[in-house]
């Protein structure tokens, strides 16, 4: 009776520490769905003239909690995320969470600017500063296919974002061309997409 009881209570302990674990997270049911719908593989990408992928990336997203950031469910997303914008059929140089269907505060930028080039994510990622030096370019979106437009950019930024290892807020300073891929990537979290930017004469 007594091993029983004992077996009882670990058990209810177990189950009571992943409920915890689980209430911590701010994960919605439908986001973890998505998450694990796509293991190891990359994820589809919403397209903006679809009209239920359109208000998707046309939310304001949400951030993620020190929990998400630790979690299991935010490495795979990480990971799902990373093969998506690589993929080798429509590779892009930066992709945000909000365009594989998940409404949270989270970009993949390549860094053209430091050495080999690498993909950095930014969790709660904002751009703090804008130069009043501007460039006009070509730009274009994995989210829009089949049409690239010319839009007017800083030149320099600052990006503030949580470090994902040390959970401590970080800010960047990046200009150039990854400066633009920044301001696209961070208008995505915002619900801006880049033709609503596009120059009279685009």
């Amino acid at each position: 009776m007594k091993k029983i009881k004992k077996l009882f209570y670990i058990c209810l302990t177990f189950v009571f520490a992943a409920s915890c674990t689980r209430s911590t997270l701010s994960f919605t049911d439908a986001e973890i769905e998505i998450i694990n719908k796509y293991p190891q593989q990359k994820m589809r990408l919403l397209i903006y003239n679809d009209k239920n992928d359109s208000l998707i990336l046309r939310q304001q997203t949400k951030e993620f909690s020190n929990s998400d950031l630790q979690s299991d469910i935010f490495k795979n997303l990480k990971a799902q995320m990373l093969l998506t914008v690589q993929d080798t059929a429509n590779a892009g140089v930066g992709i945000a969470a909000p365009q594989v269907g998940v409404s949270r505060r989270l970009i993949a930028v390549q860094r053209f600017d430091k050495a080999d080039e690498p993909f950095e994510f930014y969790a709660n990622a904002y751009i703090v500063y804008y130069s009043d030096d501007k460039r006009t370019g070509s730009e274009g979106c994995l989210s829009i296919p089949d049409r690239r437009g010319n839009v007017e950019r800083s030149e320099t930024v600052v990006v503030k974002y949580i470090d994902t290892e040390t959970l401590k807020p970080h800010t960047d300073t990046v200009s150039g061309f990854t400066a633009v891929i920044f301001q696209h990537e961070v208008d995505h979290l915002d619900g801006i997409l880049y033709i609503d930017k596009l120059q009279p004469d685009a």
